[in-house]
């Protein structure tokens, strides 16, 4: 009895935020990207592309993690019909970099502390020599496919994204605006619009 009365009270003092978080349209995806959050993330968005088309402010801070996951959400982002925001705070990498780009560059946005980092796929390969063969196939399709869709949300080449990232790829804002991968540093809410 005393457990579900607790569980009541905690559910009660998180409905008040998550309320105010639908309220808002704002959307935070932080941390490592795994299938936890990219279930949430678009449990997050199809429900708030349910109730209305108002645009939805994505907020990223993460590490990267697990490409799919990031495929997920990125796909998301541009299935739904309201307009998706991202806006970038602390640094925003890797699969992280990938939900960042599923907003067109104009709805692309960040803090003015923020920083990126861009690599290409990397994973832990082991087991049979003809297992190690399909695995590395499958990180040099990964790694083509990363090429492709940078280059669309940048402007860049998919060689130049190639080259640029076969090693660990930091950009500070001035360096993301001038490739392409951000719309405008902001630094309030304001100028959202």
């Amino acid at each position: 009895m005393m457990t579900d009365e607790t569980e009541t009270k905690d559910e009660k003092a998180s409905t008040p935020v998550e309320q105010l978080f639908f309220k808002s349209r704002t959307v935070i995806v932080t941390g490592a990207i795994n299938d936890k959050l990219a279930s949430r993330t678009v449990t997050h968005l199809l429900a708030l592309a349910e109730e209305s088309d108002d645009p939805i402010n994505m907020f990223i801070s993460s590490p990267g993690g697990h490409v799919e996951s990031g495929d997920m959400v990125h796909d998301m982002i541009k299935f739904i019909r309201p307009t998706v925001r991202t806006i970038g705070s602390g640094w925003v990498a890797s699969a992280g970099a990938l939900i960042f780009v599923g907003a067109a560059r104009e709805n692309r946005f960040c803090l003015p502390n923020t920083r990126f980092l861009l690599h290409q796929p990397s994973g832990g390969i082991g087991g049979s020599a003809s297992d190690i063969q399909i695995q590395a196939e499958q990180i040099r399709r990964m790694s083509e496919r990363f090429h492709k869709l940078f280059a669309e949300a940048t402007g860049q080449t998919p060689e130049k994204i190639a080259q640029d990232t076969r090693r660990d790829f930091w950009l500070n804002t001035d360096e993301a605006l001038n490739y392409g991968l951000l719309g405008k540093v902001i630094s309030s809410v304001n100028e959202l619009g």
